[in-house]
């Protein structure tokens, strides 16, 4: 066998494995009952408006994409875990939203050229585990003078710490993966879109979380909606005491954060123009 088909192999192995992890659980509730108000605020960063072809790229269960098209926009939500899309189905049914779900590795977009005046992402690309293809790939298929919009989980906020907080327990990443918080970083996003992009805005911003009263509420919740965390779990499920350790880590993870009742979660909010000149 051909190393480049050994490397084709592990990829389709690692991405089988992310969609695996992002089908356990169910990740709808986090998107709806926690941070439902991030896709609104992407929407609105990126001014969609009536008649604009939208991508979501890992647009899960379309917290996103759904008031993209309310917006009028024209909209594919595409994401790598067909599950997931599927929940966003009947949401989207249920608000009145249409709008095409597409399956599609965000690493190989299955989409031409240029096709969209707006390709947004909302916590959904950093996830995918080589940044400098995903951002090449959502670059290729906005036309020139189109919108990219990023909002993405800083390292240093609350779902950054998560994610270190869970890596002692987890399993070691597959060669060459990259830490998703990565692109809650400003230089990290400069650096992938590079010369390609113009005009760009990058905030840091927060979503007030006032889900959990406690903070064993929110390892509960997590423990059984969100894939990662339930990955991690399962991969300590035969050791007691390292299961009791996480579980305190994330309660005082989550006790330091409570305020009030009341977390908030820090993000980096990315909006940025394609070079060169859209068509007349």
């Amino acid at each position: 066998m051909t190393e480049t088909a050994d490397a084709r192999d592990a990829d389709r192995a690692l991405k089988a494995k992310h969609r695996t992890m992002w089908a356990l659980g169910d990740y709808s509730a986090v998107a709806k009952e926690v941070v439902g108000a991030l896709g609104p605020v992407l929407v609105e960063a990126c001014g969609v408006k009536r008649g604009d072809r939208v991508l979501d790229i890992a647009a899960g269960s379309g917290n996103a994409a759904i008031p993209a098209a309310l917006a009028g926009g024209d909209v594919i939500a595409s994401d790598l875990t067909p599950e997931l899309m599927d929940v966003g189905q009947r949401e989207a049914a249920a608000r009145g939203a249409e709008l095409r779900w597409q399956e599609a590795d965000a690493e190989a977009l299955p989409f031409a050229d240029g096709a969209f005046d707006t390709v947004m992402s909302c916590v959904g690309v950093m996830f995918a585990p080589h940044h400098q293809d995903t951002a090449d790939e959502l670059l290729r298929v906005c036309r020139p003078g189109g919108t990219i919009g990023l909002i993405s989980w800083t390292p240093e906020g609350f779902i950054g710490h998560m994610f270190t907080t869970m890596k002692p327990y987890a399993p070691p990443p597959p060669p060459g993966a990259q830490p998703p918080p990565l692109w809650g970083r400003e230089e990290h996003v400069r650096e992938l879109l590079g010369d390609r992009v113009t005009g760009v805005e990058a905030r840091r911003q927060a979503v007030r979380v006032d889900r959990f009263a406690e903070p064993a509420d929110f390892r509960a919740f997590f423990k059984a909606t969100y894939g990662p965390t339930i990955a991690v779990y399962r991969n300590i499920a035969d050791d007691p005491e390292k299961t009791a350790a996480l579980d305190r880590a994330l309660d005082e993870l989550a006790g330091g954060a409570l305020q009030d009742g009341a977390m908030e979660w820090e993000y980096l909010l990315v909006t940025a123009r394609r070079s060169g000149t859209a068509p007349e």
